[in-house]
């Protein structure tokens, strides 16, 4: 998959091009279209806050959540978004210690998807642990009470996972950006504007000290963020794998979490910068054949995912454990069967479309597919949690899980705050890695010495 950057970038792009192509959605008037996509994703946001506040009111209640499925839409979204978050740190941090060009263009975006998601995914077990005004509770610290975490639980060490990968997403991504805030900075017209941008760049000058400070950096918190794809999402998988629980309590899940994960983040990535490239018209920088190198990640994954699905039956029926044989049974054939062909046929089926190179190249199918890869790794989660729970050891605790409003409602509210959160970051900060794709930028053509031998 190394392509290099001469091979997708056009040679008439000039460093100025760079420079002014990319600045003009934060200097200009927002376009209509943007003002009409952020109005619907603030609505869509309003529509969570009213159902967060509902939830600080009534309680857990105003949900379907009951005995014995005490996790449904709340976690489902919870892990979902999580692994939105791991393409952007794929695209910025491992394809940059493997020195992969082509990330130049779309890894701003993608790291900025990558904060959105985790700020998002992390509302959901906050809200649903109860008594948020005491979420403090969940940091070991030393207290008068001598109360101490329970190291031992996994849902502790989602804590820590979840927020160390913030903490080192969120350096990350703002290491890249000093640069380009220094070249707004000098661009600015406007007080306002030179002083934001100003306090923004940390003072950059471009001097050799400032990039070998940046370029050192950066290569640290590419390392450490490289460790974090792979254990944030393990981590998330011990939710399940350490129970005893027919369904969850399997090997499989930390690679089967992982590489969903990175599925779904790379099909969000394919959404946001089909939008992006269109509405800003950046369609030089993010080309074509970017696009298509995503989308041959994504059929990877996709086939994974879908190895994955048919490992997990294979040992249910190969264990001989009738709980475990019954659980996946009760996937294909039980009153939430509908929730798992959906997820088979939009991670499985759909991507196979992707073996064809014309359709690798066709936004309007890679745009499909990326809505239907989230569509159905959405249903995944949702299929391991309430399919697994629905059904316990014990016929008396049989139940059937029936979503309220509230649950539609606050589904909905989180992908209000995740788009609202990056139609203000295209208005606000430059949306391409301008220092870094100057540096890949294909040589113009040296026709003065075609001229002299001729």
């Amino acid at each position: 998959m190394s392509v290099p950057a001469e091979h997708i970038l056009s040679t008439d792009i000039r460093l100025r091009d760079v420079t002014k192509d990319v600045c003009a959605p934060t200097e200009r008037m927002p376009s209509i279209t943007w003002w009409l996509a952020f109005l619907g994703a603030a609505g869509m946001l309003g529509i969570g806050v009213f159902v967060i506040y509902m939830l600080l009111m009534r309680g857990q209640g105003i949900f379907g959540i009951s005995h014995p499925y005490g996790w449904a839409f709340d976690i489902t979204n919870f892990v979902f978004w999580v692994g939105i978050g791991h393409a952007g740190t794929l695209i910025s941090a491992i394809l940059f210690l493997l020195r992969q060009k082509w990330r130049t263009a779309i890894n701003r975006s993608a790291e900025a998807m990558t904060i959105f998601a985790v700020c998002t995914a992390g509302i959901f077990p906050l809200l649903h642990t109860g008594r948020q005004w005491v979420a403090y509770w969940l940091i070991p610290y030393p207290n008068d009470r001598l109360l101490w975490v329970n190291f031992r639980s996994p849902l502790l060490w989602d804590v820590f996972a979840i927020s160390t990968y913030l903490t080192i997403s969120l350096l990350f991504w703002y290491t890249g950006l000093v640069p380009d805030f220094a070249t707004l900075r000098d661009k600015a017209k406007n007080v306002f504007r030179k002083k934001f941008y100003g306090a923004l760049s940390l003072g950059w000058i471009g001097s050799m000290r400032d990039w070998n400070h940046y370029e050192k950096a950066y290569l640290l918190f590419a390392g450490m963020s490289t460790a974090l794809v792979l254990s944030v999402h393990t981590v998330v998988s011990y939710d399940f794998a350490t129970s005893i629980l027919p369904g969850w309590h399997t090997t499989i899940f930390p690679p089967y979490f992982v590489a969903g994960a990175i599925f779904s983040g790379f099909a969000m990535v394919v959404t946001l910068l089909v939008f992006l490239r269109t509405a800003f018209r950046l369609e030089h920088f993010i080309t074509i054949t970017h696009m298509e190198l995503m989308n041959k990640v994504i059929l990877l994954t996709g086939m994974l995912v879908g190895y994955a699905y048919l490992t997990e039956f294979f040992i249910a029926w190969y264990s001989e454990n009738p709980f475990e044989q019954y659980v996946f049974m009760n996937r294909l054939t039980g009153p939430f069967s509908w929730a798992f062909y959906i997820m088979f046929f939009c991670n499985v089926a759909v991507p196979q479309i992707f073996w064809f190179r014309s359709m690798r190249r066709s936004i309007p199918v890679m745009f499909v597919v990326s809505l239907l890869v989230n569509v159905g790794m959405w249903f995944e989660r949702f299929n391991i949690i309430v399919s697994s729970l629905h059904r316990d050891f014990l016929p008396t605790n049989w139940d059937n899980f029936v979503p309220t409003i509230y649950d539609f409602g606050w589904t909905i509210g989180a992908f209000g705050l995740f788009f609202t959160l990056f139609l203000l970051f295209v208005r606000i900060f430059p949306t391409v890695a301008m220092a870094e794709i100057k540096s890949t930028l294909p040589k113009p053509a040296d026709t003065s010495k075609v001229g002299a031998h001729a």
